[in-house]
């Protein structure tokens, strides 16, 4: 039993952690003897310090991983693929609450509850990786969605961020009900919510008539629930207008947790649950449809959010096109990818909110970048190439990796596909780097120096984004380790 609570007591610290956080906010903001602080920042670094704890004791109980048959026929399950991937969530929680503080001061954002809910959406994101059960999964989902849904309009004097919350607010809650009609649905067509054993009744027996037909339409809706949360088309119509609304801060946080969250849900959802090839097929059309359109969608964006988002929607079909192929290489594939594209797309919103000091919105206030801030307009360069899949960067290995795996598995037409959608998409990412270095604005802008934080957030991902190429075993091996766990 204390070993038992020791495997759950990263959880359990980020929430008790969470707590004391909004009383200590709710008790000093509204302080009279204090004259009413700002505590956003300070509450903000004790939530940087709380995730990075919390992160310290998940990576404590790796001998733990041992014990996981304490967790086989309970809600939640630990092994070797939640253990990386919480740590990649948590990783990914405090690259964006380090890139805030700066934001805060500029911005004159004074909600500390911005900051109170990221830990408490980051302890629902860590209970619906580990997640083994259909009732637990929703739940976990729900305390999710709940806390993105306050977040996406916390600018509250901006009417932008809140027609963001608004709207994601009820686009969300449609997408959370189709969730929860599928799990209903499994469930009055098969007595059971537990991963295990739908896989032991979908595998072991012949299933026909209208137990078929209700298993069927179950894992439909179940898999457009899935595909709404991390913006895959054709469900993606949020997105875009979400991403720019939303804080800059936010939109960091939604283009990575939540795809890793759910990205190893539905790991574990196709692997133990599925109903034959029903979960690859429906992500090998969403993967190509994603992948068009969001290289063609890119091209007419004239924001630099707006392109980050349409962005986001290509790279969730590229990460797509390892979980479509149902094997080992592709779930290490997936794995692979979604850590890439999470230090990525931290580098990337780490120079938009750097350049957000001097208002730059739009693509073509970039210009002359590199005549003004040299090393900012290299790095940002570097950033836009690795999306691009240009070698030798990270982004170019991770994109071999999932259409290598793609082969593997026979869907030989995922794989041109992939490439050709990654050729159109090196266009818009190009022309940001011509725009930084070969255009004329027509008004200079002066660029405010970046703060301390957020350059040292840089010098790490762009560290790892530019030497992974010439030494990848260590992630290689760590994921093909991740994915052997998912499949024993």
């Amino acid at each position: 039993m204390f070993n038992l609570f020791l495997a759950v007591s990263p959880e359990i610290f980020i929430i008790n952690a969470t707590f004391i956080l909004l009383i200590h906010g709710v008790v000093f903001s509204t302080s009279k003897k204090y004259d009413y602080p700002p505590l956003v920042s300070n509450v903000g670094w004790l939530g940087l310090l709380s995730v990075l704890i919390t992160l310290l004791l998940l990576a404590a109980g790796a001998p733990l991983l041992t014990i996981a048959h304490f967790f086989w026929n309970n809600f939640f399950r630990r092994d070797n693929f939640t253990y990386f991937c919480q740590i990649l969530l948590l990783l990914s929680t405090a690259g964006t609450i380090s890139m805030c503080f700066d934001f805060f001061e500029q911005e004159r954002f004074d909600a500390f509850e911005f900051i109170v809910l990221i830990p408490l959406s980051t302890r629902s994101m860590l209970f619906m990786i580990s997640a083994y059960d259909s009732i637990a999964m929703y739940l976990a989902i729900e305390l999710q969605s709940l806390c993105f849904y306050v977040i996406a309009a916390s600018k509250r004097k901006s009417e932008f961020s809140t027609e963001a919350g608004s709207k994601y607010l009820i686009l969300g809650a449609f997408s959370s009900g189709i969730l929860l009609f599928g799990c209903s649905m499994i469930y009055g067509s098969t007595g059971a919510t537990h991963f295990d054993q739908l896989a032991k009744i979908l595998t072991g027996y012949e299933i026909t008539g209208a137990r078929s037909s209700g298993i069927f339409m179950g894992i439909l809706f179940i898999a457009v629930g899935f595909l709404f949360k991390i913006t895959a088309v054709p469900f993606h119509m949020w997105a875009p207008d979400i991403y720019e609304g939303s804080p800059t801060p936010v939109t960091a946080f939604l283009s990575i947790a939540p795809k890793i969250s759910i990205s190893a849900n539905i790991s574990r959802v196709s692997i133990y649950g599925s109903y034959g090839a029903t979960l690859q097929q429906i992500f090998f059309f969403c993967s190509i449809a994603s992948m068009i359109l969001g290289a063609l969608a890119a091209m007419a964006q004239t924001k630099v959010k707006r392109l980050l988002a349409y962005s986001s929607i290509g790279h969730v079909g590229y990460i797509r096109t390892g979980l479509s192929c149902g094997t080992i290489e592709g779930i290490q594939s997936l794995l692979i990818g979604i850590f890439i594209y999470a230090l990525m797309t931290i580098d990337a919103f780490a120079i938009v909110l750097a350049l957000r000091q001097t208002r730059v919105k739009y693509i073509a206030d970039l210009g002359a970048l590199a005549k003004t801030n040299p090393i900012l307009a290299i790095t940002f360069s570097i950033t836009m190439f690795s999306y691009a899949g240009i070698p030798p960067l990270a982004g170019f290995c991770s994109k071999f990796y999932l259409f290598f795996a793609a082969l593997g598995c026979g869907a030989y037409f995922l794989a041109p596909v992939g490439v050709v959608t990654s050729v159109i998409g090196r266009f818009y990412y190009i022309r940001l780097a011509k725009r930084m270095f070969f255009d004329t604005p027509r008004t200079w802008i002066l660029y405010e120096p970046m703060d301390r934080d957020k350059s040292l957030l840089l010098a790490m991902t762009s560290s790892f984004i530019t030497s992974f190429f010439p030494y990848p075993s260590p992630l290689f091996s760590v994921t093909h380790q991740m994915a052997l766990s998912l499949y024993l």
